[in-house]
Order: structure tokens, then sequence, then C-alpha cells
């Protein structure tokens, strides 16, 4: 007999509010209204003398690696740094003359000639593929030019130099967005040199004592900027949320040299202007590199929450700005001694990437949208966005919990929207209530699946993001499938084409791979398929039972007679041009297959792919214009999934929930916690004894419901509600 939950969730705590000295009221009034049991500052904002005895914990944004002017100017040695290439320039017969600063701030970096720009600077001629000799440049630092007397005529050249950041990049970023106006750029410091590093200590210690109503030290954060760079109008130029480009100066870079037993060079870091971004294979020596800075970095982390800890203070990480060194899923970061993370929560993806740390005591998810102009302002819609947000981040929640939920930015501006803070309120009310339901448990996972590329476990749940879950046309395909992974009722881990190598083993207890992306590129792997470790490791698992299910171009790369290396095992291939000598006859649909059963009319691929085609044997279930779509192939005793693209919503969660579960013979597990509609999730946690259905839309919908026993029955959900049940 069914029976609804009943329980009365007290209605408080696990929520942030962010604060400023002129919404004293508002703050206190949402503190009340959203049950809010935390307060914190933002950039740009102070702490109300009058709430710093209010009955909430405080939080205060410190940032260890600016604010403090007089420091960075009285040492500018140790400013921190940043590689950075200029574009390509093209030779004639005449001395070649390379600007440094075209197209770049000349407010946010300023070129380093302090240190010897032979060393640490490099001249590159893009044309051959080599360095220039030092003795073959020079620099006109009265023009800001790299001069070239003797060029190769009609090759392209670039320079990659090392430039000091004086005007911190995200600073920069909330004073453009937020137009603040006569506001003093800070000047970013780096806390790995010898005298900063001291004083850190100090200055931390000198900050508590004049805070003593703070409770958590919210570092912002530990110690490296991601790569972040605007142009001369104050534009965004490059963003990459995992670039290392701003973790560099020539005392790291020594460091690292002694530890390696190898010279470094600009290029390991520029990467042909590349910058080693999330679609780069990297290279041996950028792994090498990535490794030093998070040993480097952890253990001066430890010694900042140490100190935190004596003083009688919890450590929070942002997992933003300067994080570059603390990849929060490797195994350095568990020595760091942190309390807490806290993040932005974009999509579920974003809520994953944060509520699956481990190694703390609490997370935190910052939900957006953020409380800036940008959004609220007349004319804007926040309601509309915090509600995208809230059903996507839930979906997430629901599988792995963050414990708290917060807001940041500027409370005056939210305030000016009564409905927001309507809205608001009942989200913080909802998310205690599934907290307290879900909470020490588990939800029921149906398969356990490992998503297969080159970053591994280090890139969790973002290893398709460009800039923290922002749309990009070229990989919306993908993201989607990580996107529906992040809600669905799989164990989801992540590997790494090292991890392969170096123990084949790492793929014991899993049901099905996945593959994702573009070939060539760090997501599909390219040359490691080359590797036959590689390739005969997958092809054995395949072939033994297990799922594979590759999106985009799996496995992409050019090599011995194949682009698509497991071809045999995916039944298609792609046509690059040296295959149109051959004839191509299967091209039938089936439309009725098991994966396609709730996915009547035409399915969402996004951009796709391009020149699939069935190799024979294989059922194809859609195929455009004799361009395979989706397709399946029985390989030995295993299956796999071909699909050429799959953007995120609730219908094609759908397909690859199916999919999943069809790639390891496991059809007949269809209806257990499961729903009939897309649209409404089921979520089991059986050590509570609970279940939930879901609506994910603001619409009604209606829905027949299958218990884990396989037992069903038909409910009517409101718009985007959530009802409890006991099992």
């Amino acid at each position: 007999m069914m029976s609804e939950m009943t329980e009365k969730m007290e209605n408080r705590g696990r929520v942030t509010i962010p604060t400023d000295v002129d919404v004293v009221p508002e703050t206190l009034e949402l503190l009340e209204r959203w049950g809010a049991d935390a307060i914190r500052d933002c950039d740009g904002t102070d702490y109300p003398e009058e709430l710093k005895k209010v009955d909430a914990k405080v939080y205060s944004t410190y940032y260890t690696t600016r604010k403090d002017n007089e420091w960075a100017r009285a040492n500018p040695d140790e400013i921190q740094q940043c590689y950075i290439m200029t574009g390509f320039y093209m030779a004639g017969e005449e001395p070649l003359k390379i600007p440094l600063m075209k197209g770049i701030s000349r407010e946010l970096l300023r070129a380093n000639t302090r240190d010897d720009i032979k060393r640490w600077w490099e001249v590159m001629d893009r044309s051959a593929g080599c360095p220039v000799s030092p003795e073959n440049w020079d620099y006109n630092e009265e023009e800001g030019c790299v001069v070239l007397p003797e060029p190769a005529a009609w090759h392209e050249y670039t320079v990659s130099f090392l430039a000091y950041l004086i005007w911190d990049p995200v600073h920069m970023y909330n004073a453009v967005i937020n137009d603040w106006q006569g506001v003093e750029h800070q000047i970013t410091f780096d806390v790995r040199q010898p005298k900063t590093h001291a004083y850190t200590l100090t200055r931390l210690r000198r900050f508590v004592e004049e805070h003593p109503y703070v409770a958590v030290i919210r570092y912002t954060t530990f110690f490296h900027q991601f790569t972040l760079i605007f142009d001369e109008l104050k534009r965004e130029k490059y963003v990459d949320w995992y670039g290392y480009s701003a973790s560099v100066s020539p005392y790291i870079l020594e460091k690292f040299e002694r530890e390696v037993g190898y010279t470094f060079r600009p290029e390991y870091i520029i990467d042909q202007g590349y910058y080693n971004n999330q679609y780069r294979i990297p290279s041996r020596e950028y792994k090498d590199f990535m490794a030093f800075q998070r040993r480097e970095v952890a253990a001066l982390v430890r010694e900042i929450t140490d100190l935190t800890h004596e003083l009688g203070k919890e450590a929070m990480m942002f997992l933003g700005d300067h994080w570059i060194g603390t990849e929060p899923f490797m195994e350095e970061f568990r020595s760091t001694g942190l309390d807490a993370v806290v993040g932005s929560v974009g999509n579920g993806s974003t809520l994953r990437l944060i509520s699956d740390i481990p190694g703390v005591r609490y997370t935190e998810g910052r939900l957006l949208p953020y409380f800036f102009p940008d959004t609220f302002h007349e004319g804007g819609d926040p309601v509309r966005e915090a509600k995208e947000n809230w059903v996507t981040a839930r979906r997430a929640i629901l599988r792995k919990p963050i414990d708290r939920i917060g807001y940041g930015g500027y409370l005056k501006l939210a305030c000016q929207f009564p409905e927001f803070i309507d809205y608001v309120e009942s989200v913080c009310r909802e998310f205690r209530e599934l907290y307290e339901n879900i909470r020490g448990t588990e939800a029921f996972c149906q398969k356990r699946v490992a998503v297969l590329n080159c970053w591994g476990r280090m890139r969790s749940w973002g290893c398709h993001m460009v800039h923290h879950a922002l749309y990009q046309k070229q990989n919306y395909s993908y993201a989607g499938v990580i996107e529906s992974l992040s809600g669905a009722p799989f164990d989801v881990v992540f590997l790494s084409f090292d991890d392969l190598r170096e123990n084949p083993e790492v793929l014991d207890g899993i049901d099905v791979i996945f593959n994702i992306g573009d070939g060539d590129t760090a997501h599909t792997g390219g040359a490691v398929w080359e590797d036959e470790k590689v390739s005969s490791a997958i092809r054995r698992f395949i072939y033994e039972g297990g799922g594979f299910i590759g999106v985009g171009e799996p496995s992409g790369h050019l090599w011995q007679g194949r682009f698509l290396q497991l071809a045999a095992a995916l039944g298609v291939e792609k046509e690059t041009g040296f295959t149109l000598g051959y004839d191509k006859y299967n091209w039938q649909e089936n439309r009725e297959h098991f994966i396609l059963e709730d996915c009547r009319g035409e399915i969402d691929f996004g951009e796709g792919k391009k020149s699939i085609y069935a190799l024979e044997g294989t059922e194809i279930l859609v195929q455009r214009d004799k361009e395979v779509q989706m397709a399946v192939n029985e390989y030995g005793k295993g299956r796999t999934v071909y699909i050429s693209g799959l953007p995120y919503s609730f219908r094609n969660s759908r397909v690859l929930y199916r999919a999943v579960l069809w790639s390891c013979h496991s059809e007949g597990q269809l209806r257990q916690w499961f729903s009939d509609n897309c649209n409404v999730d089921v979520h089991a946690y059986v050590k509570n004894g609970k279940y939930c259905v879901v609506n994910n839309t603001y619409e009604p919908q209606s829905t027949v419901v299958y218990r884990g026993d396989g037992e069903s029955f038909s409910l009517e959900l409101e718009a985007n509600e959530i009802r409890w049940y006991s099992i």
C-alpha cells in the first residue's frame, strides 16, 4: 500500500545569503523568509556592523592573492604571471616586428622584462614548427616588439612571453560586468614565492584577529587564476576554466625543472596557441607540470588550512577563480585539510562536480542567477533563469546531494524583483525537504558506467566544459550526454587512458563504457588508439560482454585503414574520402528498437556528425540522407550503441537510459523505479525506505510509476511537483 511522506521538515538551515551595508533590513527579512542560517560578503561588498551578532554563521570571502595592493606594489617581482602568445605574423623579405600586446588589455597584463627574456620567452617559427634560436631575435622595449632581423621569408611566427597580471582577472571581470567606476585595480600576487608566502601567513592571522565574528574563511581561492584574458576593449578574449597558463613564474618553473629533470619550454604551456585546453590531448610534459602544481599547491593549502583551524575557523574553498592545482577529485586534494567546498551551479553537471567531491565535511552550491546587473535589470527575467537552474540542479541533487545551497552577488538588485524573492523562498524550503529525506544514503543505481577520455577523474563532470557550463554550438551535443548522466540512476566514474594503460583491471565492475566527442581530441583519445594495449583492452571488454556507447566520433583517429578505431565493434565508420570507392548498401532503419520505444517522432541529435555509414550487419536505428545518426551492433557477447550527438533534454535522457540498459543486456530491468513519462523521474533510496516522483517541468504531468518490485500506479503531478513515498 502506497503511503505519502508526511514528515514535517524544519523550515530553517542549509542556506547562505549575501549581504552588504545598505541592505541590513532586507538581509534580516530573508534570513527569516528563506530560512537562511549563514551570511556571506561578496567581491565589492562590506559586512554590516549590525549583522555581526545575528544568529547566523558568517562566511568571509578571503582572497589569498589580492586585496593588498600595498604589498603587491612593494614586491613587484612576486606579482603573478601568465604565459601569453601573440598572433601569427608572416615574414616578408625584410626584418619582422611582432608586437606583444596587440589584442591584449594593457590594464590586465604587462610584459615581464625583469627576468631573462631569452630564457623564459620563446619565438616560434610556426611554419617550420620549431623555436627560433635566442641569438636570432631581440626585443625593442620602446616599441614593445620582438624583432627578427633575418626571418625565413613567407614563414609565420609567434612569440610566447611571460606577463605580469597587474589587474586580477576576476576583479576585472566583476568591474566590467557591474560597471564599477573609479575602483582601484587589484593586483594579483603570487603566494607560492618566498616573501609573499611568509607574508600570507602573517596576513591571515591579522585578518582573523580583526574579524572575530567570522566563522568560515571562504578562500577564493588557492592560488592561481584559471586562464582569463581580455582585449583592449575589456572584452573576454580567451577563457579556459581549467587553464594553467597563469600558474607560472621563473621561480615556479625552475623548481619544476629540478623536480622533473628536464628544461622547461613555454611551448609546454602555449601548445601552439591552444593553451592545452580541454580538447587538446595533453603531452607528457604538460601532465608532468599539472601533477607538480597539484603537489605544490596542496602542500601550501594544507599549511593555510592548518593555520585556519589553529585560529578556530573553518576553511572553505570556492571552486573557481584562483583554483588551479586544486582539482578536487585528485589524490593531492585529499591532503589539503579543507572543511568544505562551494561552487557555482549552472546545471546538473556542475552540481555533481561539487557534490561528488570526496574528503570534505560538506559541500555547498551557489545557485544561479548571480545577483548581477546582467540579469537583474529592467526587463530582465531572473525568475525564469532561477527556475531553469533549479530544475536541472534538483535532478542531480536527487542523485548525489550537496549539503547546502546559497546565492551570491548584490542583494539590493535581487530585492527589486519580489517574484524572484518569492520563488527562491520555495526553492529553499524544497531543498531542505529533499535533503532531509535522502541524507546519509545512496540513490538506487541500475548500472555502473565509465566515461573514458584523456582526462579521467581530473575532469570529472566537467570534461566537456569550455568555461563553466556555458553553451557552445560545437560541444552541446556531447555535453548533453554528461548532463543526462548527472541525473540518471547510474554510478558514474571517469577513467583516463593512462588509467587503462597502467591497470586494465580498472574496467572490472564496469557495465558500460562511454567515449564522447570529436575525433583526435582529448575526449576521444586521438593517437592513443595507436597503442594496441588500449585498443585491445577495449575490444576485449566489449567482446566478453561489456557495453559500449560512442557519441560523435568515438575512437576517431586516422590510423591503419580506419578512422573510427573501434569501427568493427561499433558497426559504423566515417567516410573521410579515402573509402569513396567502396559501395555502401546498409541503409535500412529499424525505428521499433527497444532504445526508441519512448521516443516517437524525430530525435534531436544536435549538430550530429556528417558522413557516418554503417558496416554490413549493423542495425541502423536512424539515418538521414544516408548519414547514420544512431546504430547498434552485436560484437562477440557485447553490444555497442553509436549516436551522432545527444543534446540534453528529458526525452534524450530517456533515450540514453534505454541505450545503457540495452548495451549491457538489461532490457528487463527497465521498469524498476521508473516513470513511463520521460518528463518525470523516480529516485529510490532503499536504505532510507523512501522514494520520490519528480515532475521536471513547469506543466502538470501524468505518468505511470513503477516501484522496485515492478508494481505500478498512476499519478497526476502538478507543475514541478516532487512527491515522497515510503517503500
